[in-house]
């Protein structure tokens, strides 16, 4: 498959299990666009300036369990709203995109500003308090303390913040699809993903 997937959402709606999904079922290059502005936030917490941090980013800086934290998460969504770190991140995605095969990158402005001619937009979402609970469920699987009221908090701050920033704001491209995985299982939100990717371009199914 040579396509280009663009996926965008809010946060824990489901968009980086569902992309990863349709990478591996037609076989095709995933990047976690969100990894490289946490990877910018993780040097951010440790003293970088922004800026640096995103200049000098490495392929390495995109791994640890670290960038998963949810103190990571809010400070990638702080450096994200800075322009000048995302004029230098997106570059990056554009050569990852440009690979032979093809490529199906996540994050939140994918279809809109790094691949504005992307084949398949898909914007994956789900409400708010669905959203938090499941991010709810990551933190007392990996032990962190929280609560349910804040996590949604949370949630709803990143919201407004990814929303209203003036570099790239988090909005569904006009011919993306649209997949609420409010009430759906994952399996059934990667089958109806697949399912939008081969509506468009049947001869590409797997």
């Amino acid at each position: 498959m040579s396509l280009l997937i663009a996926i965008d959402g809010p946060a824990a709606a489901g968009k980086g299990s569902i992309s990863r999904a349709i990478a591996k079922h037609f076989g095709m290059a995933h990047l976690d666009t969100g990894l490289l502005y946490r990877a910018v936030g993780a040097q951010v917490l440790k003293g970088a300036k922004p800026l640096q941090a995103a200049q000098h980013l490495q392929a390495e800086d995109l791994n640890g369990p670290e960038l998963r934290s949810d103190t990571v998460a809010q400070a990638a969504s702080k450096v994200a709203a800075l322009p000048g770190v995302r004029v230098e991140l997106v570059e990056f995605q554009r050569r990852f995109a440009r690979r032979t095969g093809g490529a199906v990158l996540d994050g939140r402005d994918i279809g809109t500003v790094i691949l504005p001619d992307a084949d398949v937009k898909l914007f994956i979402t789900a409400s708010a308090e669905v959203r938090a609970e499941r991010r709810y469920k990551e933190f007392l699987d990996s032990g962190v303390k929280t609560t349910l009221e804040q996590v949604l908090t949370d949630v709803i701050a990143r919201d407004a913040r990814d929303k209203s920033r003036s570099a790239a704001p988090l909005l569904a491209a006009e011919d993306a699809v649209l997949i609420d995985t409010s009430d759906l299982s994952l399996s059934a939100a990667i089958a109806q993903a697949i399912a939008a990717v081969e509506k468009d371009h049947p001869h590409e199914k797997s």
